[in-house]
């Protein structure tokens, strides 16, 4: 299959735009895809919308004599990964990529941390075209639509090998810090247009966002002995002056005061091998919104009331298999209990181990208003997993970290209880089961990491 192209065809005097996908040229040697011989790689105008492949972090950094600077195109990563996740684990699918400038310093002495960024994150329209592959780099043609952010930090965590010293001999380690950033946006682009110039009086015109938000996100650990327990608090404050479709008058804007936390506990026995964990977590939800998942963050509420409340976690943040991963696509507007167990059959100090865990989540819903059957229980699941990593020179000669070949198979199951229900009166057809059923996955996972 390829994308279809942009030629135009007649119809009886109509022309018409093709859309969508279309069967690709047959290969002379594979009529029919029963009889394919092989397989060509993901090109995008080819055979996909993307490649296969893409370069997406590209960076420098640089040591100073007071501190490191980096630049590029970089991961962003802070605490648990609540908030701002890297995505760099072997079953990621989103990350926190981030255009930035950033300074880093500190007292190594004490293992205090500090800087500050600079982050690009949108510049709106720009003069970039289909000739522009052929040299020339797009520039901005609207400032005023930059979404400016500046970011902050100061951490102190405990050099590794000195914070394996403390453990050993039944000292406390304490880690945290407190990350901050502010984002601001003038005016902005209207939804689903994309306008290449900045003069309002065109059919394109701007709006004017006037949009701001503050987020400090706390994050804390202890440690002791076998045990860790670590929590990530943040919120967001701001404002959207203006947005079409959300808020369009400018005098009244629309606040935002969202929060979110993350807790993990941990407990390690039997020479590491068994792991007992907890975790939980909450997301603020809006009493007045009419779904868990609010397109885009935005509220969809008829009469606009209140603010916007919904706390969205980073979708990498992984919980379990269906329902937050698939369903929800996030934790937003709601909270669960996490407890799991893992252990380790075959554990070796050279890295090759063999194991398998099991989990149950309860999820409920922060507002009962935003549920589907308006109640507060949203769905049990259990979760259960087999893994297996080898022995592959240097990259995983810690059985705590995974490097070289690893393979996984999951298996999950989700309940749904009455909150994904439907409420009475919405299914009207005689004879038809509106009746909740269980999801159920099934993955396979095999890689190398290198």
């Amino acid at each position: 299959m390829q994308p279809a192209t942009t030629s135009t065809t007649q119809n009886n005097g109509q022309t018409t735009y093709p859309t969508g996908y279309q069967p690709a040229a047959p290969n002379g040697y594979a009529p029919v895809g029963l009889l394919a011989t092989t397989q060509g790689p993901p090109t995008a105008g080819i055979n996909a919308w993307t490649n296969s492949i893409d370069v997406r972090r590209v960076w420098g950094e640089y040591m100073t004599p007071v501190g490191q600077l980096r630049f590029g195109r970089m991961p962003g990563h802070w605490g648990l990964g609540m908030v701002e996740n890297s995505g760099d684990g072997l079953d990621s699918d989103y990350q926190t990529t981030l255009d930035r400038i950033m300074f880093v310093t500190g007292l190594k002495s004490i293992d205090l941390y500090f800087g500050g960024a600079w982050d690009f994150v949108s510049t709106g329209a720009t003069s970039a075209n289909p000739y522009t592959i052929y040299g020339g780099q797009p520039y901005n043609t609207c400032n005023l639509c930059n979404v400016n952010e500046w970011a902050a930090f100061i951490a102190h965590k405990t050099n590794p090998d000195l914070q394996r010293l403390s453990l050993s001999r039944g000292d406390i380690v304490l880690n945290g810090g407190l990350y901050t950033v502010f984002r601001s946006q003038y005016v902005d682009v209207p939804p689903g247009s994309t306008p290449q110039t900045t003069d309002f009086s065109s059919t394109t015109a701007l709006e004017p966002r006037q949009a701001w938000t503050l987020t400090p996100d706390i994050w804390v650990q202890l440690l002791w002995q076998k045990l860790r327990i670590e929590a990530e608090v943040a919120t967001i404050q701001g404002q959207i002056g203006y947005m079409t479709g959300v808020n369009q008058n400018a005098n009244n804007p629309i606040s935002i005061q969202q929060y979110g936390v993350a807790a993990q506990s941990e407990y390690r026995a039997i020479e590491d091998k068994l792991r007992l964990q907890f975790g939980f977590g909450w997301a603020s939800g809006d009493p007045w919104a009419t779904t868990l998942a609010a397109p885009n963050g935005l509220r969809t509420e008829a009469n606009q009331s209140g603010p916007m409340a919904t706390f969205q976690f980073h979708p990498d943040y992984r919980v379990d298999l269906i329902f937050y991963r698939h369903i929800l696509s996030r934790v937003e507007g709601s909270y669960y209990f996490r407890p799991s167990v893992d252990y380790d059959f075959i554990r070796h100090a050279d890295g090759e181990k063999l194991g398998g865990g099991a989990a149950v989540i309860w999820s409920r819903a922060s507002e009962f208003v935003q549920s589907p059957g308006h109640g507060s229980d949203l769905g049990v699941e259990l979760d259960a997993t087999l893994y297996y990593q080898s022995k592959d020179g240097s990259l995983n000669d810690d059985p705590n970290k995974i490097g070289g070949f690893y393979t996984m198979l999951q298996y999950g199951v989700f309940f749904p209880l009455g909150g994904l229900s439907y409420l009475p009166g919405e299914v009207t057809v005689p004879g038809f089961d509106a009746g909740l059923s269980a999801a159920q996955t099934a993955r396979l996972v095999l890689g190398i990491v290198f």
